[in-house]
């Protein structure tokens, strides 16, 4: 071969490799814009923070103080929807049928890792249709009874019930409730046999409770706080892993030997699955700066949250946790939903 020829061969090479360089970078560049550009342009319209529960409740009460002050970072409208029903299960279905764009957002609770167990043939998969952003907050429960009650402490319960298996009754806001399963569960770990009253609501739950209809409940602390200053309630035992500053002369359960009654009532951030990794990034950093604010722990602290924040995957793991957790006390129970 002469060497005009090799030369010619050489350059037509070249040529070749720098045509397919170019061809890769130019294949290669639309990903990378598409992921910088989402990260950066987020959100690039109105978001929607959907509660599954009523207005007034735990959640509710997150997204609505949340919403305004991420509507300021953002620059765009942020609006709370309540669309409640089946214990959460309407509006989370609504959820897991969103757009993975980040544009519908689901403030959830306790209920989210609940309802399940009871309700086999959801359209949806509670953990696979969704991604973790943030554990906002939890709060803590507790065995409560009348203040008028003869059982002064959460020993005196337990032999009362052992003597009289399955006649002393407790109150739930209803069937499947996290109420219901965290007494069931509390039953199951003590060893005692206790007779459900399920109510529509917490409202008639926690007045019979009171009036003495009912021995007793298990409550949140947030709900029973001014019951309990005003004696018309007894905290028997919390189920958090520590005791309460507000009332520490109340003992935990696992203080009291039973080493599975931590329960608490949590309240999290999930997206539909698919969201794009950047935008969950984005909403988890944003939800993070915000629990630091004083007034945003100012609230929560008054309602009886502790701030959690943090990584995504600490809510991954919750969510795993209380789906397997209550699966296994409704099978265990024999529970069966409301008709």
């Amino acid at each position: 071969m002469s060497h005009l020829n090799t030369s010619m061969l050489f350059r037509a090479r070249r040529a070749s490799v720098c045509v397919a360089a170019m061809a890769l970078c130019s294949a290669l560049w639309p990903v990378h814009a598409s992921a910088q550009s989402s990260s950066n342009t987020y959100p690039a319209g109105p978001v929607t923070l959907l509660v599954p529960f009523t207005t007034g409740t735990g959640a509710d009460l997150l997204a609505r103080m949340l919403g305004p002050k991420l509507a300021d970072k953002w620059k765009v409208s942020v609006v709370t929807e309540n669309k409640a029903g089946a214990s959460g299960a309407i509006g989370t279905g609504v959820a897991a049928k969103a757009a993975p764009n980040g544009l519908t957002v689901l403030i959830t609770a306790t209920a989210h890792g609940t309802f399940p167990a009871l309700m086999p043939k959801l359209p949806f998969n509670p953990q696979q249709a969704f991604t973790p952003v943030i554990l906002l907050g939890t709060s803590a429960l507790g065995v409560a009874t009348s203040g008028k009650s003869p059982l002064n402490t959460f020993k005196d319960l337990q032999e009362s019930a052992k003597k009289q298996p399955g006649v002393l009754n407790y109150s739930s806001p209803g069937t499947g409730s996290p109420q219901h399963l965290a007494m069931e569960l509390l039953a199951q770990e003590t060893h005692i046999k206790l007779l459900h009253v399920p109510y529509k609501g917490t409202a008639g739950a926690l007045t019979d409770l009171m009036g003495g209809h009912v021995e007793a409940s298990i409550v949140a602390l947030q709900t029973a706080a001014p019951h309990l200053q005003s004696g018309a309630l007894r905290m028997l035992a919390l189920m958090s892993a520590e005791r309460s500053p507000a009332f520490p002369n109340v003992p935990t359960l696992k203080e009291l030997g039973v080493a599975n009654g931590v329960v608490d009532t949590w309240y999290g951030v999930l997206v539909p699955a698919g969201t794009p990794p950047e935008v969950v990034a984005k909403l988890n950093a944003d939800f993070n700066s915000l629990l630091q604010l004083p007034d945003v722990k100012e609230t929560m602290n008054k309602q009886g949250m502790v701030v959690v924040g943090g990584k995504p995957e600490r809510m991954n793991d919750l969510v795993k946790n209380e789906l397997s957790r209550w699966a296994r006390v409704v099978e265990k129970a024999g529970i069966k939903p409301e008709n």
